[in-house]
């Protein structure tokens, strides 16, 4: 054992010879490591922002031909595990990618920037369920210039939904599952093979400047679902699709839809409600400043008509609404019944009320310009129909509204429509 009075000369020592040789005084701690060091990549995920993770660089190939899909996933690992802001950049080209899974929880914020075109293959044995769905993700968003092409027409004819109502859903192709403030700005979303976009049990999530387009009879092609989801807001987003434009599932609220377009497609829904047991309620449904052009359906809201949940649909405004030849412009159906699947009891367990149609103006392609098909049982109530004017655009009939059990009232509406 060195004693402490050994140590002490050794320090004085130390010192001297530093003055002697340096002409400065050092320190007998040892010295610290150099800085660099500790920023030595090891291989394993970065723990700060590491600059953007370019796919091209990581192997994937925009020729449209080469499998990309390994690419995408080992740039989503390495993002997901870092913290900080993290930006994956997929650059211009044709990237054919098969299922890719995004899963969370992340340490990290992503950012996805989209400027090149996404191809689903048409290899349906290559999906488990959807093409690319991020699950258990707080914080992302997606942006850019580019497409995410589903490639639908490879596989449309295999779709058998038209004719059996329990059929094999084709994937969708952008799934959020259980996501929290997400965005999903300027890109654009094509030919899916079903669902374009998908939401479910998401919070905060807003849709900005976001073309989907597909062929008017392209099947179950809907353009935004959502369910069990809340604060959703869809902005300035353009849908012409061959089935909803929007469809709003159960169990959603506090949903926002402003200054967009839709048409051709379905319009946009609610529902279906009331399908399987246990639906929560849709509640404060807002559509603001739209235009429907060429739709079969404008605004509306629909219910099965022998429902096996018991739920509500309520406090929906739509608000500055424009109409363009679309078939069906203001419906609410509380008996609905697809390919004759229920019994036709009309005892609905659905709810309708507080729904609000305020300055609703243009053109319907049928003379049933608002069709109020309300449950025997369960009137709508709480309707209203506020500087409603729509005409048919057809010679061989007049302009009319067909309403049955609903309760409400109508102000400064075309006499034809003033049904309330």
């Amino acid at each position: 054992m060195v004693d402490a009075g050994r140590r002490s000369n050794g320090a004085a020592l130390m010192v001297a010879l530093c003055v002697a040789l340096l002409g400065t005084v050092c320190a007998t701690k040892p010295a610290a490591k150099p800085a660099a060091a500790a920023a030595v990549d090891v291989g394993g995920p970065p723990s700060v922002p590491a600059g953007p993770l370019d796919i091209t660089k990581l192997g994937a190939k925009g020729d449209g031909k080469t499998d990309s899909t390994q690419a995408i996933m080992q740039a989503w690992k390495n993002a997901c595990g870092a913290t900080g802001t993290q930006k994956i950049v997929i650059p211009e080209g044709n990237f054919l990618i098969g299922a890719l899974e995004l899963s969370g929880p992340c340490t990290s914020s992503i950012i996805i920037r989209l400027d090149g075109n996404l191809l689903g293959t048409g290899d349906l044995n290559a999906y488990k369920k959807n093409w690319i769905e991020f699950m258990r993700v707080d914080n992302f968003a997606v942006n850019g210039h580019g497409t995410i092409d589903g490639q639908g027409p490879l596989v449309w004819g295999k779709n058998e939904c038209n004719k059996n109502y329990n059929c094999k859903i084709l994937p969708n192709s952008l799934v959020l599952d259980y996501v929290t403030n997400a965005s999903i700005r300027g890109v654009t979303l094509k030919n899916a093979k079903f669902f374009h976009l998908n939401l479910f049990n998401c919070k905060n999530v807003l849709v900005e400047k976001v073309n989907i387009t597909a062929p008017g009879d392209s099947p179950n092609t809907d353009g935004i679902h959502m369910g069990d989801s809340e604060n959703v807001t869809i902005k300035s987003t353009n849908i012409a699709v061959g089935d909803d434009c929007i469809s709003i599932g159960p169990g959603t609220k506090h949903v926002k839809i402003h200054g967009s377009r839709c048409g051709p497609g379905h319009g946009i829904s609610v529902g279906s409600l009331g399908r399987y047991k246990d639906e929560k309620d849709v509640e404060d449904i807002e559509v603001t400043n739209c235009t429907i052009k060429g739709a079969t359906n404008g605004l509306r809201i629909k219910s099965y008509e022998d429902s096996k949940s018991q739920l509500k649909a309520t406090k929906f405004v739509y608000d500055q609404v424009v109409m363009d030849n679309v078939s069906y412009p203001i419906i609410i159906d509380q008996k609905y019944c697809p390919n004759n699947i229920c019994s036709k009891t009309g005892l609905s367990k659905v709810t309708v009320n507080d729904i609000v149609f305020k300055n609703i103006v243009g053109t319907s392609a049928t003379p049933e310009a608002v069709t109020l098909n309300c449950a025997n049982n369960l009137p709508c109530q709480g309707v209203q129909l506020v500087n409603v004017n729509l005409k048919y655009t057809g010679t061989h009939n007049k302009t009319m509204a067909v309403c049955h059990n609903a309760v409400g009232k109508s102000s400064n509406v075309v006499k034809e429509l003033a049904c309330l």
